[in-house]
């Protein structure tokens, strides 16, 4: 069963994907927050992580659109968004999840300085969040509290479950704002 936070968790992400505030998510807003993670990290939206991310992006929105019943225009309104989710995380559970999130986060590391050892340090982690509408500050004291190793830096496994956790309630730490 849904809880208060989980539901309020996927409300607070479609709307951050519904940047045209009209209760639907595109495949087109999923290629808008990639060019916005992109520039972010000050790179070209033409450059090969660039590309990956997007891909990684709109292949989550082709997933999220052909679990709902997508409408004939091709998109998900938020009752839709919803049942895929809750389905998601409740009836498929974590592999499911993470098999989702996964080629995002790969995607969002390859923009990344460490990107050949498969690590996002606290500035770029920040940096991220900072895309998904938080200030930098908080984004670095999420990183902090994520880092329980204090290593300065997250692999791809810790962010995965960091972001994971965060969806299921389990992490009491702000990821995305709208």
């Amino acid at each position: 069963m849904m809880n208060a936070v989980i539901s309020e968790r996927l409300k607070t992400r479609f709307d951050r994907w519904d940047v045209t505030g009209k209760g639907v998510v595109l495949r087109s807003d999923f290629e808008q927050e990639a060019d916005r993670i992109v520039r972010a990290f000050g790179r070209g939206t033409t450059s090969p992580a660039a590309r990956n991310l997007r891909s990684a992006l709109c292949w989550m929105f082709d997933v999220v659109a052909g679990e709902s019943g997508a409408r004939p225009d091709g998109s998900v309104n938020e009752e839709q968004f919803r049942e895929v989710c809750v389905n998601l995380i409740f009836e498929h559970g974590e592999a499911a999840f993470n098999r989702l999130l996964t080629p995002v986060l790969s995607g969002v590391i390859g923009l990344c300085e460490k990107r050949e050892e498969g690590r996002i340090n606290r500035t770029e982690f920040a940096t991220w969040l900072s895309a998904l509408g938080m200030s930098m500050a908080d984004g670095l004291a999420a990183f902090d509290k994520i880092d329980c190793y204090d290593r300065g830096e997250l692999s791809l496994a810790e962010m995965l479950q960091a972001v994971r956790d965060y969806h299921y309630g389990r992490l009491d730490i702000e990821l995305i704002r709208t």
